[in-house]
C-alpha cells in the first residue's frame, strides 16, 4: 500500500494549457520532475515538448499523445543507458514551447539612418514597422535563448530581434539608392530585402520571421516642412498669375471694399466716356474736340517680396527705398518682378543699385 501510494505520487500526465498570449516557453514543474514509466504526454497543436536530461537536450515531441516508454524516447534512453524497458521513475525537465505565431511585434529606429539621396544629398531617415515571429526549432531555442528560465515571454527576445532588424534595415536603406520621394512606393520590396537579410541570423536562435512590414520611412520634421513649402509652390505654379487671380476674385465679391471701389471706378470710367462722347464743354459729337492728353509716363518695375514664407507687394521703387531704410528689405530678401526667372535675392537684381544708395543706420550716441 505504501509503495502504491509513493508510485502514485510521481507524474503520470504531462500537458500544458496556455491561457496567455505572450508565453513562448513554460516549464512543467512538479515533484522534482519525477516522471514514471508509461506516463502520458499530451502535446497540443501549436506546441512542442522538449525534454532536458541532466542539462542535455534530449527528445523533442511534436503535437500528439505519447506514452513515455523507451521506444519513443530514443535520445533519453541513450543518455540513461536503458537497453530495455524501465519501471523506476526518472527525472527530466520538460519544457513546453509555443510554436504559433507571435503577431504585431514592433520595431523602429532609435537613431536616424544616414543615407545619400540623389536629389537632396545627405539625409537622415527614420523607419518603423511590425513583424511576426515564431519558434521554428524548439530544441535550439531552448538551448540558445531560454536556458533554465521557467517561463519565457516574447518580450524577453523581442528586444534582441529589434536590434537585428534595425541593423539590417540601416544597411539596406543606406545602400538602396532609392530617392526619398520614391521610397513610399517601394516599401514592400525593401521589406522583403530586410526580411531575407535577417532570416539567417534569427535562425541561429531557432526562430523565423514569417511576416515583416515597413509601415513608414520618414524625414526629420524640419526637412518635411521644407518639402511641404516646395510642394505648395509647385501647386500654385505661376505666382504672379495666382496673385492676380486672387485679386480678381476679391474684386468680384459683392459688398467688399474692393468691389465697391471697382464699382466706383467703373462709374467714373463710364462718366468720362460719356463726357468724351459729348465733346468739349458738353458740346454735341462732331464739335471740335480738345487735343488728346499726353500719354502717362512709363511705370517703373513692380516688385514682390517673400519674407518668412509669405509674399507681399507689388511695390514701386519709392516704397522699396522706405522698406530698405526700415530694414524690411535687405540684400538677402527674396524678390520677384514680372519677367524675372523665379525668385532671387535682392542683391542679385536691379535692386542692388537701390540698396547701395540707402544710408546705414545712424551711429549710437
Amino acid at each position: 500500500m505504501v509503495f502504491d501510494f509513493l508510485k502514485g505520487e510521481f507524474i503520470d500526465v504531462i500537458s500544458w494549457l496556455d491561457d496567455t498570449r505572450d508565453t513562448m516557453v513554460w516549464r512543467f514543474d512538479r515533484r522534482g520532475q519525477a516522471i514514471k514509466y508509461g506516463a502520458k504526454l499530451t502535446v497540443r497543436e501549436g506546441q512542442a515538448a522538449v525534454f532536458i536530461h541532466e542539462g542535455q537536450l534530449a527528445d523533442v515531441f511534436t503535437p500528439g499523445l505519447y506514452m513515455l516508454e523507451t521506444n519513443n524516447m530514443p535520445i533519453l534512453t541513450t543518455l540513461q543507458h536503458w537497453d530495455h524497458g524501465f519501471q523506476s521513475p526518472f527525472k527530466s525537465e520538460v519544457y513546453f514551447v509555443n510554436t504559433t505565431r507571435f503577431n504585431d511585434q514592433k520595431w523602429g529606429t532609435k537613431n536616424p539612418i544616414m543615407a545619400r539621396d540623389p536629389e537632396f544629398g545627405p539625409v537622415r531617415l527614420r523607419a518603423f514597422g511590425t513583424y511576426t515571429m515564431r519558434v521554428s526549432d524548439p530544441g535550439k531555442f531552448i538551448t540558445e535563448i531560454v536556458g533554465t528560465d521557467g517561463e519565457f515571454t516574447a518580450d524577453e527576445i523581442s528586444f534582441q530581434i529589434r536590434n537585428i532588424i534595425v541593423q539590417e534595415a540601416s544597411q539596406v536603406l543606406a545602400k538602396s539608392g532609392i530617392p526619398v520621394l520614391d521610397m513610399a512606393g517601394n516599401l514592400a520590396d525593401l521589406g522583403k530585402i530586410i526580411a531575407n537579410a535577417i532570416t539567417p541570423k534569427v535562425a541561429e536562435y531557432g526562430l523565423s520571421i514569417p511576416e515583416f512590414y515597413i509601415e513608414n520611412i520618414s524625414l526629420p520634421e524640419e526637412v518635411e516642412k521644407a518639402l511641404d513649402k516646395r510642394t505648395s509652390m509647385g501647386v500654385v505654379g505661376d505666382l504672379n498669375r495666382y496673385m492676380q487671380y486672387n485679386a480678381a476674385e476679391s474684386m468680384s465679391q459683392p459688398g467688399s471694399a474692393m468691389g465697391s471701389a471697382m464699382g466706383a471706378g467703373m462709374g467714373m470710367g463710364m462718366g468720362a466716356s460719356m463726357a468724351q462722347n459729348m465733346g468739349p464743354w458738353g458740346a454735341q459729337p462732331g464739335a471740335a474736340a480738345a487735343p488728346p492728353p499726353p500719354p502717362p509716363p512709363a511705370a517703373g518695375k513692380q516688385w514682390h517680396l517673400a519674407v518668412d514664407g509669405a509674399t507681399s507687394g507689388p511695390f514701386g521703387e519709392g516704397d522699396l527705398v522706405k522698406a530698405a531704410a526700415d530694414g524690411r528689405l535687405t540684400r538677402a530678401t527674396m524678390v520677384w518682378t514680372p519677367g524675372q526667372d523665379g525668385w532671387k535675392m535682392a542683391a542679385e537684381t536691379d535692386l542692388a543699385r537701390l540698396l547701395d544708395q540707402v544710408p546705414p543706420p545712424p551711429p549710437k550716441p
